[in-house]
């Protein structure tokens, strides 16, 4: 089951998994893990969990009419090949665009650590352009998909 966060303990639960999977598996620091972003009024926090507990979170960043930013995706192990991540990308996509497209279209940007890249790619999204750079340690680049409603 995928849903939209709506309570403080939901949203603790989406933040417990992310600190599970990035401070703790990929060492990122936890000072730039939880930011001011989770707590802006337009951030859309959505949440997966089955009878063992959470297994996906992501949120969606207002940038702009008709631009958002999909960021903190992330799967717990348990759960990694069983095709959970391209339901919650899916999820993230159709409330993204029911919420912030402009004139029937949404662009839609992501920071794709290197080894998400061919998942990101499987779905759409294409790199921007060549720059690669580095974000909490971790290799990183950019990636665009637009959709239209």
């Amino acid at each position: 089951m995928i849903k939209r966060i709506e309570t403080q303990e939901e949203l603790d639960a989406a933040w417990q998994l992310r600190k599970d999977i990035f401070v703790d598996e990929q060492n990122v620091p936890v000072s730039e893990e939880l930011d001011d972003l989770d707590q802006v009024p337009t951030t859309i926090h959505v949440l997966a969990a089955d009878e063992e507990g959470p297994t996906a979170t992501g949120r969606i960043l207002l940038d702009g009419p008709g631009r958002v930013h999909l960021g903190r995706i992330c799967v717990a192990k348990r759960t990694r090949g069983s095709g959970l991540g391209r339901i919650l990308m899916s999820e993230l996509e159709r409330i993204a665009a029911e919420e912030y497209s402009a004139d029937g279209k949404l662009t839609i940007d992501l920071s794709a650590q290197d080894s998400a890249q061919g998942f990101y790619g499987r779905l759409g999204y294409e790199i921007i352009d060549d720059r690669r750079y580095l974000d909490a340690g971790i290799w990183h680049r950019d990636m665009r998909k637009i959709i239209a409603r």
